[in-house]
């Protein structure tokens, strides 16, 4: 049985991989008979004859039909699936749902069984495997155990981790449960294929390298430019198409470190497109962690088609990306500092707090020296340490407000969970009001359908475009661009720049 990319029969399947088509690289895998084997669309060896090809949505539906991994293509860097192309009915958002917990899963050795999966989904176990099977084509267990190999195939390529490392990074509790698991899956041995690969790999260096694909096209000089306008000295530097930056530790994983993110130079939609990603070797074993969280931060996985096509009407190239976050309480805390005032204001006013509450890290740079505060340094503040840098007190006390509050608001911000929890627990805090609750769930949670209220340069651009003179009126001709509104806030912002 063959489970060809949404909206994609086997023909027309046929046709995309034979003509290599980027667009839809991680939505659609083929399998080929004649060798064992599953590779991305874009793989660049011949093109297997018709008969010998099997389609899926998945790695894992490939995996599960007994097809290996292509070792030139790389499935397991491929982008992610992104949000559905359409409408899902219930059982389909249920499916997804438990998609995304066992995702979050996929990097720990903590698994959940089934039922404590259905549980917290509010369904049987019996309901939650049949709706399963029924959208992927797998158990949940044959969908997490394909992630895990994915990524336990991507350190063994990209990096020089000993193995018994890669297996613990990668979820397995045990270094003989791993082996036997890729020896099953993948018909041959952990350090064999690292033997295949061992050409391809980089030289000994500071840093944790890993690829990581995305699909073009991608806006990557408005991202540089956005990110750059808000970086905080110290914390964050933009140069060209490389974005280098401290994390403080329990962020993306328990030691603080350094990642560096860099483009690979422009290429066409037909051609496969590359974030090469370094980070801190103290962060080693949570390498799937940090993996995931650099997807999210600079939103590797959106569907560009998808997103410009719903807002042809607002001016921009395409490809535009939605800029996320690696630290969501130092994201919150900028969207406090930056109320009300320009975007070089509150970048300084950052500044000083890191300087002030921040601990110096070592990195492989001199302008990446300091992490953000921890929460809890800042919930024990004074007003007064805070307003004397220039901040109006009740900003400090917002700060001081979120700081005290951010382990019940960090439990809110799991990947792909509901803006709506997240927005009301924020408003509920002192000083922080609808735009800035808003802000924080676009960009700490990736939010796609933000559109935060009464915001100044948002219905500036409105009325000049559309004509709207008011917010509910600005409401109502956003409609028409859900549920991609962050990506058409992006777009009207950056519409005003370099304009009085």
């Amino acid at each position: 049985m063959s489970f060809a990319a949404p909206s994609l029969d086997d023909a027309a399947a046929y046709q995309v991989i034979t003509a290599r088509d980027a667009r839809f690289d991680g939505r659609l895998f083929v399998g080929v008979t004649s060798t064992g084997i599953y590779c991305r669309p874009i793989c660049r060896v011949r093109t297997p004859l018709r008969k010998n090809c099997r389609f899926f949505e998945t790695p894992a539906q490939a995996e599960a039909a007994a097809f290996r991994p292509c070792l030139k293509c790389r499935p397991e860097i491929a982008p992610g699936a992104g949000l559905a192309w359409t409408v899902m009915d219930a059982s389909r958002t249920l499916a997804r749902q438990a998609a995304d917990v066992l995702d979050a899963h996929a990097e720990s050795i903590d698994t959940p069984s089934v039922a404590a999966l259905a549980d917290k989904l509010g369904v049987s176990d019996r309901h939650l495997r049949r709706i399963f099977q029924t959208e992927h084509g797998v158990t949940p267990l044959q969908y997490l155990q394909t992630r895990r190999l994915l990524l336990a195939k991507q350190l063994l390529t990209d990096t020089r981790l000993p193995v018994a490392q890669v297996a613990l990074a990668s979820g397995f509790n045990s270094l003989r449960r791993f082996n036997a698991a890729f020896a099953e899956s993948y018909r041959m041995s952990p350090s064999r294929l690292r033997g295949e690969v061992a050409d391809e790999m980089p030289t000994p260096d500071a840093g944790i390298s890993v690829k990581l694909a995305y699909r073009a096209p991608y806006d990557t000089a408005a991202l540089m430019r956005f990110v750059a306008l808000r970086a905080i000295p110290g914390i964050e530097h933009v140069e060209g198409s490389r974005i280098r930056r401290s994390v403080r530790a329990g962020t993306v994983a328990p030691m603080a470190g350094w990642v560096e993110a860099e483009f690979a130079g422009p290429v066409s939609i037909t051609q496969p497109t590359l974030l090469h990603l370094r980070f801190a070797p103290e962060m080693a074993g949570a390498s799937g962690a940090v993996v995931a969280a650099v997807r999210r931060w600079l939103d590797l996985d959106a569907v560009p088609q998808a997103i410009d096509a719903a807002l042809a009407d607002l001016p921009g190239a395409a490809g535009l990306r939605l800029p996320g976050s690696l630290d969501a309480f130092e994201l919150a805390v900028r969207a406090v500092l930056g109320q009300q005032i320009t975007v070089a204001a509150a970048r300084t006013l950052a500044r000083r707090v890191v300087e002030r509450f921040g601990a110096p890290i070592a990195t492989p740079w001199a302008d990446v020296s300091r992490v953000f505060p921890e929460p809890e340094t800042l919930a024990c503040a004074s007003i007064e340490s805070i307003a004397e840098l220039g901040i109006i007190r009740t900003r400090a006390s917002a700060i001081i407000a979120i700081a005290a509050a951010w382990q019940h608001i960090a439990a809110l911000l799991a990947p792909k969970s509901r803006a709506e929890p997240l927005i009301e627990s924020l408003c509920a805090l002192p000083g922080i009001g609808p735009w800035t609750a808003h802000y924080i769930a676009m960009r700490a949670l990736g939010w796609p359908d933000a559109f935060p209220p009464n915001d100044v340069a948002v219905l500036r651009a409105m009325r000049e475009r559309f004509q709207t003179s008011t917010q509910r009126e600005a409401d109502a001709r956003a409609q028409t661009w859900q549920p991609w509104r962050s990506y058409a806030v992006l777009r009207l912002w950056n519409s005003l720049e370099k304009r009085p």
